[in-house]
């Protein structure tokens, strides 16, 4: 699932220098996509209190609803997204011709890079799930697209705690999929106590995705992030429950975020949104019924590169 908001506010990307371990608790808000019938999401990233972690700079929870997902084609570029399911199933297609079911446990990445369209879409079904963006640094967010999925990712036990490690390293063990940045993601599921080795130079949060779990000693609630910042070399979990553990260097650079698109200026957004209506760049998703997404409005007021610092 991606941005499908018709009218998208501006996203800086940007929040307050930290340093050290930190316990923030940063709400989420609700979004309903694509008109008053779609499935409502929680989106923790951005939030006014914190835009990134690392590069995740986008994060969607859906779920678990009863529902049929219809995204139409639409494009991205200057970064990745993941998807991750906790039940159903998603069929992703894109203009390089792939076409990709992903159950629960298994990851598609798509790298959008220069540019690239899609579409997502299922049967009913109880859907559960999240939708995550990562930031393209500016030395490869050109990069050609391409996609991959994985059904075989690497676990580990800490304790009473399993890891599946969807992105990065954790514990000695690091996924298959392509980084460009320093990160990690990871789906911990806990029933009791453990202690999870963390990287002190990462920045960490952790989104609750069912049951009751504490986190370095503070309860997680549904449709929250918590942001622990960095400089922590393990984290105390305990509970009944799995979560979402996001992490990864801070990323420095000074980004736009609009609608689907990451760039780097008010003017490469537009010719982005352009380029969209015309037909140029970004391909043709073939097998979807039904027309692409229109871009929506650009803002009345320039969109202004931020960094993640003030």
């Amino acid at each position: 699932m991606s941005n499908l908001e018709a009218v998208p506010r501006e996203t800086l990307c940007a929040a307050a220098a930290t340093t050290g371990p930190v316990v923030e608790r940063l709400a989420g808000h609700e979004v309903a996509l694509g008109g008053p019938r779609a499935m409502a999401v929680t989106r923790t990233l951005p939030s006014r209190g914190r835009r990134m972690v690392g590069a995740w700079c986008f994060l969607d929870d859906y779920g678990p609803e009863a529902a049929a997902m219809r995204v139409p084609p639409h494009p991205h570029t200057g970064l990745q997204t993941v998807t991750w399911l906790l039940s159903g199933e998603v069929l992703h297609r894109d203009s390089l011709g792939t076409l990709q079911q992903v159950r629960p446990g298994q990851l598609n990445l798509m790298t959008a890079g220069r540019g690239i369209s899609h579409s997502e879409e299922s049967a009913e079904t109880l859907l559960h799930g999240v939708q995550l963006w990562v930031a393209l640094p500016d030395g490869d967010r050109r990069t050609a697209p391409h996609f991959e999925h994985h059904a075989d990712l690497p676990v580990l036990t800490e304790g009473a705690a399993r890891v599946t490690v969807i992105m990065g390293s954790m514990g000695g063990s690091t996924s298959p999929a392509r980084t460009y940045t320093p990160l990690l993601g990871a789906e911990v599921a806990i029933s009791g106590g453990a202690v999870l080795p963390l990287e002190p130079d990462f920045e960490h949060a952790v989104v609750l995705l069912s049951g009751e779990v504490e986190v370095g000693g503070a309860r997680l609630d549904r449709g929250e992030l918590l942001y622990l910042g960095s400089g922590r070399r393990d984290l105390r979990v305990s509970g009944q429950g799995r979560f979402l553990l996001l992490g990864g260097e801070p990323f420095e650079e000074e980004i736009v975020m609009w609608w689907n698109f990451i760039g780097r200026s008010h003017d490469e957004i537009t010719a982005f949104r352009e380029e969209w209506h015309s037909g140029e760049a970004f391909g043709t998703v073939r097998g979807f019924d039904g027309a692409p997404l229109p871009a929506p409005a650009l803002p009345t007021t320039r969109l202004k590169p931020r960094g993640r610092v003030r």
